[in-house]
């Protein structure tokens, strides 16, 4: 609405300072303008506490998404290192391993015992 409250005075003194050409307000409808000016800035008053609320809920997610993220990615980094160590052990082991260099591991299906028989002994 373009009504708006008066920055000072009540609604009579509004009125009486006006040009005039209004009738002059009843009590019952003065009664009724300050009671639904109050029930007006009890609403506003809640609607504004539950907006803050909402805001400190989305900051406290806000955190704690931040909080996870930091988490992940440290997790990131510890299991990045890890792999370049096991690619590090893995690439030691192949230059080394018997299975590797057996002349049986062209074989399509590698039985039990053409395994065994690779093995150094």
């Amino acid at each position: 609405m373009s009504h708006g409250v008066p920055a000072s005075g009540s609604v009579l003194q509004r009125n009486s300072s006006s040009d005039g050409n209004q009738q002059p307000q009843s009590p019952e409808e003065d009664d009724r303008k300050i009671r639904r000016r109050e029930k007006n800035r009890v609403a506003a008053q809640r609607s504004r506490k539950k907006q803050t609320q909402k805001a400190d809920k989305l900051h406290e997610e806000y955190e704690c998404l931040e909080q996870e993220n930091t988490s992940l990615k440290r997790e990131i980094g510890k299991l990045t290192d890890e792999m370049k160590h096991l690619s590090e052990v893995l690439k030691d082991h192949e230059k080394i391993c018997p299975l590797l260099h057996c002349s049986m591991n062209f074989v399509t299906i590698p039985r039990p015992d053409t395994l065994t028989s690779c093995l150094p002994r």
